[in-house]
């Protein structure tokens, strides 16, 4: 997805050209006041008349930081041909302070935008921030906090030791002065080839993504040896060069929380809905009844 004011770039509009000459390209305003507010109304109205047979429903609801301050709203029901269905209604903009009870009004408007009764709510899963947990309970609706989420905060707080948070720092500084040379990139590239390594690169943690941390480490040690090559070879970079300990401490980590990353990775690309007695757990793909059937069949046999 780019920003319509891609229309009107030269770089752009030369590549229109040449995939087609004869192609008239539709105006930024034509987009902005024509194109996206029809699409907008067709998709709502679909989407509404399906909401119109939901008996009762599920929900997920996240807050995030951005320029814009976004928070959005999905909605998981089985519809009449017992199809699960997973619908993101809105990701709007909320300049509000991000307060237990203004979530919770926000919350209550964006559900009635859209004719959901509240009594036919099931669930709102949420990560485990106060604010989201008080909102919830100042609308009395049922609240199950994320598994990962909270699968994840428990890691964090494992691992909260002086040793670790020193091996990681050197982690992270190494990687970073890769990051912002291409010379020691190019170096690497060498290394890697002169020693049969996989020709990889570092991968820089992100604080918003979860096991990103996990997965820096893991590279790092991977490329361990490139790694104290080419920072060993510059004496401005010298300094950078992981010690024994610090890469036996790397190694603990990997290997503690490399099954929790994996678990936590196959909970998020869950694809199949399986099914015990009654009970089924919400994915994000739909499956069709016949499809269930099936699956129960062959776990019979």
């Amino acid at each position: 997805m780019v920003p319509i004011y891609t229309l009107e770039k030269p770089g752009f509009i030369n590549m229109i050209k040449v995939l087609d000459p004869r192609y008239v390209l539709p105006s930024r305003k034509f987009f902005s006041e024509v194109a996206l507010p029809k699409l907008y109304n067709s998709t709502r109205q679909r989407v509404a008349k399906e909401l119109e047979e939901v008996s009762f429903y599920s929900a997920t609801t996240d807050l995030w930081s951005s320029r814009t301050m976004q928070p959005s709203l999905t909605v998981h029901f089985i519809n009449n041909d017992w199809t699960l269905r997973s619908v993101c209604l809105q990701t709007a903009y909320f300049p509000e302070d991000h307060t237990g009870e203004i979530i919770a009004q926000g919350l209550k408007d964006a559900l009635n935008s859209w004719n959901l009764a509240e009594d036919r709510l099931i669930c709102m899963t949420t990560d485990s921030g106060s604010n989201m947990i008080k909102a919830l309970k100042d609308n009395a609706w049922p609240n199950l906090q994320c598994f990962g989420h909270r699968l994840h905060n428990a890691i964090e707080n494992g691992v909260k030791d002086p040793r670790i948070d020193r091996a990681i720092g050197v982690c992270k500084k190494a990687v970073s002065a890769f990051s912002y040379s291409w010379k020691k990139r190019r170096d690497m590239s060498e290394v890697q080839a002169e020693l049969g390594l996989p020709t990889h690169q570092l991968i820089t943690e992100s604080p918003t993504r979860w096991g990103s941390r996990q997965r820096m480490i893991e590279r790092f040690l991977e490329q361990e040896k490139a790694v104290v090559r080419v920072l060993g070879s510059d004496k401005k970079s010298r300094h950078l060069v992981p010690t024994w300990q610090d890469l036996d401490v790397l190694e603990s980590i990997n290997k503690a929380v490399k099954p929790l990353q994996e678990f936590t990775d196959a909970l998020g690309s869950l694809m199949l809905v399986f099914h015990t007695s009654n009970q089924c757990s919400i994915c994000s793909k739909p499956v069709s009844y016949s499809q269930r059937r099936k699956t129960q069949s062959s776990r019979k046999q």
